[in-house]
């Protein structure tokens, strides 16, 4: 999965426990910050207020104004979950690998086994280049949640950004045997598939994707790889 992401789905798992808004436009959004700034400025001690803050500067991308209200609510709490375990995302978006890791680990040691911080955290190792500890930690989540579509799509995409084509394959047929209508997996599948000359296969997956509700002219890029 050279040319595919797997950091969104530890994004995916972030935004998810953010507020509903985070599938409004803009405006909507803003309008929230705004309002949450103001009552900020009421009750500045309010670590609750200063979270809901910083969850609409994730969602706006606005890296260093939420990591500024992660750390003021650490220094208020430092073992605040909620804060280290996005503050770790978004020192990751800032590309401060070091300091990710730590809050994960620090999460670790409050919340042991936790699915998305160990989740993050072999994430992170992988795009840090930390290989081998990206695949020891996937394996466990792997073994720890079996029944997990997430764990499984993870481990493959780690395979695959680490050039071990079938085992990704596999993974992604297990992936997809837990989550059969997610068409992410589906086109990553395909796309190791035609890397493996599976061109047959990997029709299926795309004809697959079209019942879905894609329409084949986008797909055709991916069609045309399979003559």
């Amino acid at each position: 999965m050279n040319n595919r992401k797997i950091l969104p789905l530890l994004f995916t798992v972030v935004t998810l426990s953010l507020p509903s808004a985070a599938q409004s436009p803009v405006n909507p959004l803003r309008d929230s910050l705004a309002k949450a700034a103001d009552a900020l400025a009421y009750h500045p001690d309010s670590i609750d207020l200063r979270l809901r803050k910083a969850s609409w500067n994730v969602q706006l991308e606005q890296w260093e104004y939420a990591l500024a209200e992660y750390n003021t609510i650490l220094g208020q709490d430092a073992r605040n979950v909620a804060a280290l375990f996005y503050r770790a995302f978004v020192n990751e978006r800032l590309h401060k690998y070091n300091f990710a890791r730590a809050d994960y680990e620090t999460l670790l040691q409050i919340v042991p086994g936790n699915f998305e911080v160990r989740l993050g955290l072999a994430l992170l190792n992988q795009k840090d280049r930390h290989f081998t500890e990206a695949l020891d930690g996937i394996n466990r989540l792997v073994t720890a949640h079996p029944d997990s579509a997430i764990a499984w799509a993870a481990r493959a995409g780690i395979e695959d950004e680490q050039g071990m084509l079938v085992p990704a394959e596999y993974d992604y047929s297990e992936a997809i045997r837990r989550d059969p209508r997610n068409a992410d997996y589906l086109l990553s599948r395909a796309d190791i598939r035609i890397r493996l000359k599976e061109f047959g296969k990997a029709r299926q997956d795309l004809d697959a994707i079209t019942r879905l509700g894609t329409p084949k002219p986008a797909l055709r890029e991916w069609y045309d790889r399979c003559k």
